[in-house]
């Protein structure tokens, strides 16, 4: 079956697939301080409605699946999900984005399932402003996660990390400096107006560029997905930058998503979703052409609006 094309022109090749909306941290920019009501478990898809889309997906021409959350690895049995989203026939990539605290001790098992690719969530380097940005994380487990993911025989990880005016910023040259001796991406990303951001001043909404201005020297090597990727001479790894808002890029996204309660979003910021529960395979064929085709061309946070997006980044999987 020929790939599947929005109304825009766009291939879509990507689904990412939230398998819980609940995490172990409480992220300042995620969800509010005291949590948010959780789906019960029988609300969620089940393992085997999460691979029944993926099936859909894949005959649809998606290639690559990312498993998302709030926090995949606080889904209980998910290196059992990894391992049946890899088996279905044309999907490429399995990946995960994870903020790595409960990497560690399952790491080798990922990997083992099939899982090809770590995407790590890491605002900070610093113990302390780790505690408050996550509200309940320890940096140690993290970066035991990255040891471990090294360990297990990952490679290029990429590492995620959510430029916040007079929260992080300081931090850009030792967050970048990741990538010094490790072939690793490490991306900065602008905070967007959706959940707890959108009622934050305007100050702690710094354009990328503010990564190029600490980080003198830095060559253009080109884009990766949604990411304009930079090198530093001399290091192993490279500096990456994500711009939802001063870089509008949409006319390339090449993704959908589905939630973990098995609404499908066409794009992150739009509060458009498809049921997909309860569907048989032609409804879900039917289901997910009929998302991709009210795809929008773009999102309007340029404009001066918040994110239209009605639930908190922890419910869709970022």
């Amino acid at each position: 079956m020929a790939p599947v094309l929005d109304h825009e022109g766009r291939r879509i090749a990507y689904l990412r697939l939230s398998v819980t909306d609940r995490c172990n941290c409480r992220c300042v920019y995620c969800m509010p301080e005291d949590g948010v009501p959780m789906l019960s478990h029988a609300d969620i898809l089940s393992f085997e409605e999460l691979t029944d889309v993926v099936r859909a997906a894949a005959e649809l021409g998606v290639r690559k699946v990312r498993l998302t959350g709030g926090e995949p690895l606080a889904r209980r049995g998910v290196v059992g999900l990894v391992r049946m989203v890899a088996a279905v026939p044309g999907i490429e990539e399995v990946a995960m984005t994870t903020n790595a605290c409960l990497l560690a001790p399952v790491a080798g098992a990922l990997r083992e399932a099939g899982l090809s690719r770590l995407n790590v969530s890491l605002d900070t380097l610093r113990p302390d402003r780790y505690a408050r940005i996550t509200r309940c994380g320890r940096l140690e487990d993290a970066l035991a996660g990255l040891d471990a993911a090294r360990a297990a025989g990952f490679s290029h990880t990429k590492v995620n990390a959510v430029l916040m005016g007079g929260v992080n910023d300081d931090e850009v040259a030792d967050l970048a400096g990741l990538a010094r001796d490790e072939a690793v991406d490490v991306r900065f990303i602008e905070l967007m107006p959706i959940g707890p951001s959108a009622a934050w001043p305007r100050g702690r909404f710094l354009p990328a560029e503010a990564v190029l201005e600490a980080l003198p020297g830095m060559e253009f090597l080109g884009r990766d997905g949604v990411a304009e990727l930079w090198h530093m001479p001399g290091w192993a790894g490279n500096v990456g930058l994500i711009r939802p808002m001063s870089h509008k890029f949409c006319d390339g996204c090449s993704r959908i998503r589905v939630t973990a309660d098995g609404k499908l979003k066409p794009c992150l910021h739009s509060a458009a979703e498809l049921d997909l529960r309860g569907l048989d395979h032609e409804g879900l064929l039917s289901a997910l052409r009929a998302g991709i085709a009210a795809k929008p061309k773009y999102h309007r946070m340029d404009e001066g609006r918040a994110s239209e997006s009605a639930r908190d980044m922890n419910e869709i999987g970022g």
